[in-house]
This record gives structure tokens, C-alpha cells and sequence, in this order.
């Protein structure tokens, strides 16, 4: 069965309307988690209709009409997409460090949400900010894609392969520290713009190779696109890469608690951990940090790295911890502790550069 959504999108106060065809289902449905729905419950739900506001980018709808065809499927909810363009995507000719940060990319959502135009914001997790205003929360954080960062180029097969002096594309502070760290021969220059956009820019010659998250990659269908995956060692992911998380105001209990029940357990965890080591370190796009999860059976290892802003030469830091975190409460404190032995190695003058 086909669903059909409607799409409305909202720049400098103007309307239009835009046609979605979604072509079926995701291609998997998280389990369910709860045994069964009460009659009242899924009664109540069936009748519900739920706007979502989202980006415009190729990517950001997909993950939005995901969302939906969970909720749609799930709850056999009525499902409309608000589609805005962002500051973060109107500004491409700085870095995000310089105009504000990825908060940028979630605030004219959040907007939506206050003035009741939305009821639910579906965001790459890995571009919300550690703290959220007041009267807003992340009411469910859903099955993480492959969260590491990806080697896109032409001709080149991996970052090994690339030829002395080779231009390589990212602005994410995080991503150019651990470059320089492999490869410090490389010139690595600016990269802004939606998915499709950073592909045009290399398939224009304008670098040697860029590096992207492979999990956007493969949502469009694009993983043909990546030559060579980085290991987590190699390059650390930052926290909530390859995660979605859904945003809601913190009075709308009933929604809430409905998409509670779309939680990934084990991937909510382990993005609670890598939060709460940015949230510690003051983490944001001024701040080359990386801090990433996985469970090792019952434990979650958890590891993080610090760069130097500006002296790319320096070493990087690094901090590690593994143990078992059945709450998020536990997750959260691993964060911190991983946080405190990032700042006893010397994470101290490295963010004091950020604050002069």
C-alpha cells in the first residue's frame, strides 16, 4: 500500500504546498516493544492527526517520512510533514562554529512546536544541542544506522590512498583534527550544504576526496557512493551520529508518552553517554570532540576524544570507560566520568582557546 503525504513549506513567512509520495513503509519497522495497546489507547491514537516539522533537504525528509510511517503503522496515525528551510541550511558561506552553531538547524523547528504549526520535530541527533530550552524534550530516540563517518571521493579508494598535499573537504572541527592526526600532508579545506550539495562540490573537482557520515549515505540509497568506511579508532564519530530523536514540547504528555514507545533501549543509552561527555565538555561545533558508544554484550564502552581548536599538531586526547548502564542515569554518569579524564589530561587549555 502507497502512502501519500502532504508537505508544507514555510520560507519568510510564504506557504506553499508540496506533494510527497511515500513509496510504502520504511524498509524495516522497529519491533514493538510493548507486548500490546490497549483498545482505549490505540482508539485514541487511530484518531490523532500529527503534524511534523522537518527540513527540506533530501535527508531530512526521509527521515521524517520514516518517522511517520512508524507512526502511521504503530499507532495508525494521521500524519502531515511541515517542510522549513533552517538558518543552518540558508548560511553556507561560513562554518557553522562562526554563525551560531548546528543549533542553528533545529530552532526555527522548535518554533514551530511553540506555536502549535507542529507537534513533533524529527532531527539527525547528531545536530541538536546538548541542552534544550526550557518547554522542550526528546521524547524518544530511535535504532541507530551506522554511525561511523565515510571516504567519499572519485578516484581515490581510501585516506591512505590520497596523494601528498590532497584537498579534502569537511567543517566539522571534529573531523579536521583526526584528520590532520592520519594525515597531517593534507589540505583540508571548507565544506557546507545539504547531502547532494558536498556531492555536486566533489564531483566538480573542487576537492580530492570529502568526508560525510555513512549513515545519510545509505538512508538515500547512496552507499555506493563510499569508498572506504573509517574505523571508530581512526575517527571517533560525535555523540548521536546516525540517531534520530524526536522532539516535542514538554506539556504534550499524551504525545509523549506515545512515542515512548518507539524507543531504541539500547541506542538511547548509549547516545545518553556520548551526550553527557559533550554536555560536560561544553561541547558544540567550536569544539573538535568526539565521543561514541557501542555495548559489548552487557556493558557499554564508552570513548571520547579532544582536539585542539587551532594547533592541529597537538595530540589528541583521549578518554575510555567501560562498564555496565542499565539507566540512563548510569549512561549519563559515564559521560561525566569520561569527561573528568578528558579534562585531567588537559582538556582545560584546550577549551580555553574556544572562550578568548
Amino acid at each position: 500500500m502507497v502512502a501519500a503525504a502532504c508537505v508544507t513549506s514555510s520560507r519568510s513567512g510564504q506557504t506553499s504546498r508540496l506533494n510527497i509520495n511515500a513509496k510504502g513503509g520504511p524498509a524495516s519497522i522497529l519491533a514493538m516493544t510493548e507486548a500490546a495497546i490497549s483498545t482505549s489507547t490505540a482508539t485514541a491514537t487511530a484518531t490523532t492527526h500529527i503534524t511534523i516539522a522537518t527540513r527540506e533537504s533530501r535527508l531530512a525528509l526521509w527521515q521524517a517520512e520514516h518517522v511517520r510511517d512508524l507512526l502511521q503503522h504503530r499507532f495508525g496515525m494521521q500524519v502531515t510533514l511541515l517542510g522549513m528551510t533552517t538558518r543552518g541550511d540558508q548560511i553556507l558561506d561560513r562554518s557553522l562554529s562562526k554563525v551560531g552553531g548546528k543549533g542553528l538547524f533545529v530552532k526555527e523547528l522548535e518554533a514551530a512546536l511553540e506555536d502549535g504549526r507542529a507537534h513533533l520535530a524529527v532531527h539527525s541527533l547528531k545536530d541538536v544541542p546538548m541542552d534544550l530550552p526550557d518547554g522542550f524534550e526528546l521524547a524518544a530516540v530511535l535504532q541507530r544506522e551506522d554511525p561511523r563517518d565515510a571516504f567519499v571521493s572519485n578516484h581515490h579508494l581510501n585516506l591512505a590512498a590520497l596523494p601528498q598535499g590532497a584537498v579534502v573537504g569537511t567543517s566539522s572541527l571534529r573531523r579536521v583534527v583526526q584528520l590532520k592526526a592520519l594525515r597531517p600532508d593534507l589540505r583540508i579545506e571548507p565544506l557546507r550544504g545539504n547531502l547532494d550539495t558536498r556531492l555536486r562540490k566533489l564531483d566538480d573537482g573542487a576537492y580530492d576526496a570529502i568526508v560525510l557520515a555513512a549513515a545519510g549515505l545509505k538512508r538515500l540509497g547512496l552507499g555506493k557512493r563510499i569508498r572506504a568506511t573509517f574505523s571508530v579508532i581512526d575517527m571517533l564519530p560525535c555523540a548521536g551520529q546516525g540517531a534520530l530523536g524526536l522532539e516535542v514540547r514538554t506539556d504534550a504528555t499524551a504525545l509523549r508518552d506515545t512515542l515512548t514507545k518507539l524507543i531504541d533501549n539500547p541506542t538511547s543509552l548509549a547516545v545518553q553517554a556520548e551526550r553527557a561527555v559533550s554536555r560536560a565538555l561544553g561541547g558544540s561545533c567550536s569544539v573538535p570532540l568526539a565521543a561514541h558508544a557501542v555495548w559489548e554484550g552487557s556493558q557499554l564502552f564508552l570513548s571520547a576524544a579532544l582536539g585542539h581548536p587551532e594547533r592541529t599538531e597537538l595530540p589528541l586526547l583521549r578518554a575510555e570507560l567501560r562498564m555496565a548502564a542499565s539507566t540512563e542515569a548510569d549512561a549519563r554518569a559515564m559521560g561525566e566520568q569520561v569527561a573528568d579524564v578528558l579534562r585531567s589530561a588537559g582538556a582545560a587549555d584546550y577549551l580555553a582557546v574556544i572562550a578568548h
